[in-house]
């Protein structure tokens, strides 16, 4: 609910401060005095575009604030984005410099433009002329017929099991178009298992290889190197007489004395001569083992050459890493081959939530086919009081070939403004006053008694009353004040008929010097038989629409 916009140097308007009541709120005023500046720092306030143009002239700037009354969901939010209330209050406001970009304010801090449209939808709803054009707008009638039926809660977990549903069947149509390809990968592993399988390669097996094909390839030189040692250490064919164990042992038989240094230095000789004893009988054994054999260097050859051929063609930069693609691709294999099928698990996902979605697109048809019933019913009556005898709202329901996000139906709202007519359509044929009056009939048919005063939701209406006169327009007044026992109604008017119902009169009027200043303020008693006089007829001071203006005031508390 809006408790007061406070408004300066917006357009015509220098500083008006706009205090509306919780019941019903009229806005009146001669054309051109500025009553459009008033709605249109209204829309500032939730999130409207902001335009230099906007500033009066010689100003640096437009200054809109707004005190909501607001519920806890939107309290949460604004404190969500760092806002505070005050006392209960949020103060919502918009800077617009005469250059630069506008700001904007919500519970004291600085947040996007968006943010306040975001807020808007649960602060004010605004019907205007163009709100005709979205009434015409199959979505904005099926949440129309929504909001009377209360399926908010069955609508969300409607739409939350169709998005699963939806993306349940994505994901089969995905792994349905891959079947192919996973047969494909399944034929490739198995071939190249089974080939790894015959080759049976072996942790370190190509070093080892490597390590074996240099011996073979190079046995005399090993055979030479490995004799000439073995001479040298044992003495073995020429140079006997240089035999080095023999040496060493002369050396350490010399040091055999009673001096406990030298003593020590012959152990250690006698330790040299044990290892080259040792080295000396081990370079026999590799003399004895080294022996020409052409084909077991070619199989080495051959084998080598097959494990490299295997990791080439697997992708691997190393033989060694064999194994570990074999044992990779065994758990691949086994995941496709497995028992855990991933199609027949998304198939029995689908039939579930299917079967979860049909029950509850049949209880939200049901319950839109009982409230279209009564909408429908709530609307003629409000349409025959309306000066549209014999008007008939339909609501259709026409049934979608498959389930949609938003249900199993199209919804959509039918005018037949006489009985001979046909119902057509909302906005094919229908006059401006008659949508007006439609629009006004739906608004109140939908509108849910108040829980709470503090909280109840607030509608702004342009020129509601385009098209009406006489008999019509003290109908759209009375409809508008029965509205307001239930919700917060500001309208912006020219006719005196539904003026004179409002529980608060503001009288918007401008005056030209130098400048042109517009004011905003409320009127009562005699200044507001004064205006509504001047409403009647255009002469504030004839008598006669004063009377009238009277008897005006006085049939529309009778009215209520």
């Amino acid at each position: 609910m809006i408790e007061e916009i406070r408004i300066e140097n917006l357009g015509v308007i220098a500083s008006a401060t706009l205090g509306l009541g919780a019941g019903f709120t009229v806005i009146t005023g001669e054309t051109g005095a500025g009553k459009t500046m008033v709605l249109t720092g209204l829309d500032l306030l939730l999130g409207g575009r902001g335009d230099p143009a906007m500033v009066r002239s010689g100003a640096e700037r437009a200054v809109v604030e707004g005190t909501f009354v607001v519920g806890d969901d939107v309290a949460a939010r604004v404190t969500d984005a760092g806002g505070s209330l005050d006392d209960d209050a949020l103060l919502l406001a918009r800077a617009v410099p005469a250059q630069g970009r506008s700001r904007s304010f919500a519970g004291g801090r600085s947040v996007p433009q968006a943010f306040l449209g975001e807020l808007a939808a649960d602060l004010v709803t605004v019907h205007g002329q163009s709100d005709q054009l979205r009434l015409r707008s199959p979505a904005r009638q099926r949440a129309l017929l929504d909001a009377f039926a209360g399926v908010s809660a069955l609508l969300g977990e409607y739409r939350a099991t169709w998005q699963r549903l939806t993306e349940a069947q994505a994901r089969l149509e995905e792994w349905q178009a891959r079947a192919d390809e996973r047969a494909g990968e399944a034929v490739r592993l198995r071939t190249n298992l089974e080939l790894l399988e015959a080759l049976d390669p072996q942790p370190g097996e190509d070093d080892a290889l490597r390590a074996e094909a240099e011996r073979l390839g190079n046995v005399e030189e090993l055979r030479l190197a490995a004799g000439r040692a073995h001479s040298a250490l044992l003495g073995a064919g020429e140079g006997a007489e240089l035999d080095a164990t023999v040496l060493v042992d002369d050396a350490r038989r010399a040091l055999d004395v009673s001096d406990p240094e030298l003593a020590a230095l012959s152990t250690r000789l006698a330790e040299v001569s044990y290892v080259l004893s040792d080295v000396g009988t081990e370079l026999s054994g590799f003399l004895s083992s080294l022996e020409a054999d052409p084909d077991r260097l070619q199989t080495v050859h051959e084998r080598r050459a097959a494990l490299r051929d295997a990791a080439l063609r697997l992708g691997l930069e190393s033989t060694d890493e064999l194994g570990e693609w074999s044992r990779a691709a065994a758990a691949r294999l086994a995941e496709i081959d497995g028992p855990q099928d991933g199609g027949a698990a998304l198939r029995e996902e689908i039939t579930a939530l299917t079967a979860t979605l049909g029950e509850l697109a049949e209880r939200l048809s049901a319950a839109r086919t009982d409230a279209g019933t009564r909408l429908s019913e709530a609307v003629d009556a409000e349409l025959a009081g309306l000066a549209m005898p014999g008007a008939h709202l339909e609501v259709r329901l026409e049934p979608l070939p498959e389930p949609g996000p938003w249900g199993v139906e199209n919804v959509g709202l039918l005018l037949q403004p006489r009985p001979d007519s046909p119902p057509r359509p909302l906005g094919d044929g229908a006059s401006g006053g008659e949508l007006s009056r439609v629009m006004l009939a739906l608004e109140v048919a939908v509108a849910a008694p108040a829980g709470d005063a503090a909280v109840r939701p607030t509608f702004v209406f342009d020129e509601v009353d385009a098209g009406v006169g006489g008999r019509a327009a003290i109908e759209v007044g009375r409809r508008l004040a029965g509205l307001a026992r239930v919700a917060q109604v500001v309208v912006v008017t020219h006719l005196p008929q539904v003026a004179a119902f409002a529980d608060t009169h503001l009288l918007v009027s401008k005056s030209t010097g130098e400048t042109t200043i517009t004011d905003v303020r409320e009127i009562t008693g005699p200044e507001r038989e004064q205006e509504l006089a001047r409403m009647l007829s255009g002469q504030e001071d004839s008598d006669v629409a004063r009377r009238h203006a009277a008897e005006l005031l006085d049939r529309a508390v009778v009215a209520r």
